[in-house]
Formats: structure tokens, C-alpha cells, sequence
């Protein structure tokens, strides 16, 4: 037998063992293992948070969830590690991973949903929907995604002829940019609150060289609020070759947020809109 298929068949014994008869219990599931931070985030404002028995690591907000086992990050996932809690239902964005790890998982035996992902208005609502008929809540569901679509409305500000350039940075390890292009989560947030993302015209988080940087001369640099050694001092920021001679550097245009806020488009998302705009158009 292939190692693979060992491996395979090697876990889906183990969910059997864990899950025994509570997996096959009539009514909603009790032990949820939830994977995403705004899916967690969604879970909590349907108030279905005793229900959760492990997350992942992208799930630190509201702050009280950290309290609870960590199965790794949403993206690198073991299927030991989420079938090691004995989970009945486990809810993931649909860009968890990695792919063999969901296969893995979806063949196991544990009801699986995957949410979809899109850095819309709509997006947004379906991805609170989708959590919300998971959970057996469609009705507060509703409820939460018509109040987060009014005020994402409210808060969303148009992209006019004279929006402010913006350079989201996922990350500058070892002086390489790594910049968020079309498709992501930092271009929907961007264009939501009324800027210009500089690079559209690359698709997903990829590394551009410093003269693409430098071409695209953004106005302002946004990034996420690290510390430790994922931090960057604006000084250590304006002093790299590829941002130091744009126009963000001299104004010492950066806005750093939390991650989560800025990246997750859960429901707080409004909240992150109004914030990265007033602060562009301060």
C-alpha cells in the first residue's frame, strides 16, 4: 500500500475512534473545531461560542478564544492535529490547507464545511450565511448579515480620480517585499475605503522587485501591526531602496492595523473600513 493511502487510512481510523457516537448524534453539533478568524469571529456574534472546542491560529479575536487548543495555522494544517480533538462539525474558509489535509478531513467521517470566500459586500453576507445554516442559526444569521451589509454600506467610500495610492506589504523579510496584488483581502479593503491599490496589477500576495515599487510610487504604505521579529520601524521601512524614494516616504505615509481587522472581512469589517479610511483621506 502506497504511504499516502497508509497515512490516509491511518487517520480515518483515528476520526473513527474519536468520534464515535457523538458524530453520529441527532441535533446540532456540539464540538466544533473552527478554522479562519472571521469564522470564529462569526461564530461568536451568533453567540455559538461554547460550541467551539478548538481553533486555529488565525482565530485570536475575540481575544477569549485563545484560551482554547490551537490545531495550527489555517493554511498548514494537519489532519491529526483537528482530528485529535474529536470534533462533530468543522467549519473552515475555503482557503484552508494544505489541499490534502481537507481531503483528508472531508473524507473522515466529521461533517465538513468549507466558506466561501470573497472581499465583497455580498462576499461578505454569503460567508455569514454559510456559518450561520452550519450552525443551525439561519435565522440570527440573517439578522447579523443584514446589520454588518448596512453599515459596510455606510462605511464604503468611493474610488475617485484622486485616490491615494496604496502599497499594502504582507511582509519585508530579509529587504524582500511581499505585496498584496488583485484578488486579496488587502485589495478589497483597500478599494472599500476609497483608495488605490498600486499593485492591481499583479494577482494575489507575490514578491516585486524594488523598481516595480518604485514605478508604482504609492502615497501610502499599509501594513499590519507587528511586533517581534515580524516588526518593521518606519525608519527601517523608509530606508529600504524600494520605498525610499516614493512619495510615501516623503511624507512617511504608513498605516499599520491589527491583521485580523484589516485582513479578515468578518463581522468587523465595517469598522475596518471606516478606519483605514479616515486615515487615508486625514
Amino acid at each position: 500500500m502506497p504511504r499516502l493511502m497508509r497515512d490516509v487510512a491511518c487517520v480515518l481510523g483515528l476520526a473513527a475512534i474519536l468520534a464515535g457516537p457523538a458524530a453520529a448524534a441527532d441535533g446540532p453539533a456540539g464540538r466544533i473545531v473552527s478554522i479562519g478568524g472571521a469564522v470564529t469571529e462569526i461564530i461568536y456574534a451568533l453567540g455559538q461560542q461554547d460550541r467551539i472546542i478548538a481553533r486555529d491560529t488565525t482565530s485570536n479575536f475575540p481575544p477569549e478564544v485563545t484560551g482554547l487548543p490551537d490545531v495550527g495555522y489555517a493554511r498548514a494544517l494537519s489532519p491529526e492535529g483537528v482530528l485529535s480533538v474529536a470534533p462533530d462539525l468543522i467549519i473552515a474558509e475555503e482557503n484552508a490547507g494544505p489541499p490534502e489535509t481537507i481531503e483528508v478531513l472531508e473524507a473522515a467521517g466529521v461533517t465538513f464545511v468549507k466558506v466561501p470566500e470573497s472581499y465583497t459586500i455580498d462576499g461578505v453576507a454569503r460567508k455569514i450565511l454559510t456559518v450561520g445554516d452550519a450552525l443551525g442559526q439561519p435565522v440570527a444569521a440573517q439578522a447579523l448579515a443584514e446589520d454588518v451589509t448596512a453599515r459596510l454600506q455606510a462605511a464604503t467610500r468611493p474610488v475617485t480620480g484622486d485616490a491615494p495610492g496604496v502599497l499594502f506589504i504582507l511582509s519585508a523579510a530579509d529587504g524582500r517585499i511581499m505585496a498584496g496584488g488583485a484578488g486579496t483581502s488587502a485589495d478589497g479593503i483597500i478599494a472599500m475605503a476609497g483608495g488605490r491599490n498600486v499593485m492591481d496589477g499583479i494577482q494575489g500576495y507575490k514578491p516585486v522587485s524594488d523598481e516595480a515599487i518604485a514605478r508604482a510610487n504609492p502615497d501610502v504604505v499599509l501594513m499590519m501591526d507587528r511586533v517581534g521579529d515580524h516588526g518593521l520601524t518606519d525608519e527601517a521601512l523608509f530606508a529600504m531602496p524600494a520605498i525610499s524614494t516614493t512619495a510615501a516616504a516623503e511624507t512617511g505615509r504608513v498605516i499599520r492595523m491589527d491583521g485580523m481587522l484589516l485582513l479578515g472581512f468578518g463581522p468587523r469589517v465595517a469598522e475596518a473600513v471606516s478606519a483605514l479610511s479616515s486615515a487615508l483621506h486625514e
